[in-house]
């Protein structure tokens, strides 16, 4: 199953609040998203389908060992890319912004080359947490 960018939204967006919290639960999505419960139970729900995140008895979601990958490389992407933005003199509320943007449609090999150069030219790319 193919995700579409909302989805790695979704698993990105657990990844996170995972990392902070001892537990996720939709909730913590709609408020960390600003969405609305029906929409996040309904991602959630394909999410489910998908085989990426699971839930137990008490709605606590967790994330499967392809919706973590997925969710790391996409959370990679952003830091990384929000971090070279404001190495190279973007604002910060921007580059958080265009990161997001970017971090599900630029390919591999372009992603690469962006932290390679940003090592050779020792510019920062790292974790923003």
């Amino acid at each position: 199953m193919h995700l579409q960018e909302s989805g790695e939204m979704y698993l990105e967006t657990i990844y996170i609040l995972s990392r902070k919290k001892e537990y996720v639960r939709s909730i913590d999505i709609c408020e960390y998203m600003g969405y609305s419960k029906p929409s996040v139970s309904r991602a959630v729900s394909i999410l489910k389908k998908g085989g990426y995140v699971t839930a137990d008895g008490d709605g606590h979601l967790t994330l499967t060992d392809s919706g973590l990958s997925i969710a790391g490389k996409i959370y990679e992407r952003h830091t990384a890319i929000t971090d070279f933005l404001i190495r190279i003199g973007v604002d910060r509320k921007t580059a958080v912004q265009d990161a997001c943007k970017m971090e599900h449609d630029i390919s591999e090999e372009t992603f690469a080359a962006m932290k390679k150069h940003a090592e050779r030219s020792n510019i920062n790319v790292s974790d923003n947490d």
